[in-house]
């Protein structure tokens, strides 16, 4: 992938969708999952109302969209949505995948894909993969690595299968972290270990 740079402090632009968040920044693309998932009209408002927080910001933004809805959202195109990152824009992505029966999860590791991202960023409520849920078992044992086939066959329900077996065709590793911790995500961001990383 090209060199890119952006006028921002962390030298990142920054992509959201419902489901999914993309950074892309000097040599590399990053995808982050997060909790929100537009499968109605009223998660779709709230994406626009997002995007129009972020203007009045002075972020400038665009939002693109898997299911046609063209009086508020552009199409999604792959070579549209780099072109937005290489204006250092925040994209959001709407509408998922586009299609019914695929999770937020797949949605997520099918745009990382897609933008060639490095790293897939699962945000999530808990620090990391455990053995069993950590917020009903105390005894919860958390892995600091895994690899995609033992996350498949341990059936970890951190992410679906789909979403695992796209992350290791296209050899994207996935890094799952607390969102909710203060600075967290400016922490991977910036490669510090925090969390559980997925890969070969």
């Amino acid at each position: 992938m090209a060199k890119r740079t952006f006028g921002n402090k962390l030298g990142l632009g920054f992509g959201v969708t419902v489901g999914l968040a993309l950074i892309m920044g000097a040599a590399s693309v990053v995808a982050l999952t997060v909790v929100v998932q537009a499968k109605d009209d009223a998660a779709i408002e709230r994406l626009l109302a997002d995007a129009k927080a972020l203007e009045k910001a002075g972020v400038k933004t665009r939002v693109l969209s898997a299911i046609q809805m063209q009086q508020v959202a552009e199409p999604f195109i792959r070579r549209r949505a780099v072109r937005h990152f290489e204006k250092g824009r925040v994209v959001i992505f709407a509408g998922g995948t586009g299609n019914p029966y695929f999770s937020t999860d797949t949605a997520a590791a099918l745009r990382a894909s897609e933008m060639g991202a490095n790293v897939l960023l699962k945000a999530t409520k808990v620090d990391g993969i455990y053995d069993s849920d950590p917020l009903k078992n105390s005894k919860a044992r958390k892995f600091d690595h895994i690899t995609y086939l033992e996350a498949l066959r341990k059936r970890l329900r951190v992410m679906d299968s789909t979403a695992f077996s796209l992350c290791m065709d296209n050899r994207i590793p996935i890094v799952v972290f607390n969102m909710f911790k203060e600075r967290n995500l400016r922490r991977v961001l910036l490669g510090e270990k925090i969390g559980t990383i997925v890969s070969d």
